[in-house]
């Protein structure tokens, strides 16, 4: 069975931000994708949840299997939501395409995501 949840191995975290070539806080944190021990697939990203209220993705791996990517990059969200963090952003390491394909660019410009598609259904394609 394959599972998604929040990555609690701190060590693993800052592993995978440092083998992504981006910076890591004490912010970041990671959505992990597996099948028994084997990973799939995680989103990268910061949640800030004082002052300024906000998450920031900054990976999504694998970036083609596109119904993977959607279910991952959701739970990442659903964290922020969860805490009633509903601004989502995307950094420029992100993959601002698989987003796009996702319909869940909100703002180009703004690099912002649209966390209300949360509460709908997949965008990735499939039929």
């Amino acid at each position: 069975m394959i599972t998604i949840s929040p990555e609690k191995d701190k060590a693993l975290v800052e592993k995978l931000f440092c083998e992504n070539g981006i910076g890591v806080s004490e912010f970041s944190s990671a959505v992990i994708a597996k099948f028994d021990s084997e990973i799939l697939g995680y989103c990268l990203y910061d949640l800030f949840e004082e002052k300024d209220r906000k998450i920031v993705v900054h990976k999504v791996e694998p970036e083609n299997d596109i119904m993977l990517a959607d279910g991952i990059l959701r739970s990442a969200l659903h964290i922020a939501a969860e805490r009633s963090i509903m601004d989502a952003f995307y950094s420029d390491s992100a993959p601002q395409e698989l987003f796009i394909k996702l319909s869940f660019v909100k703002s180009k410009s703004e690099k912002r995501l649209d966390i209300d598609k949360l509460f709908g259904g997949c965008h990735c394609g499939c039929k």
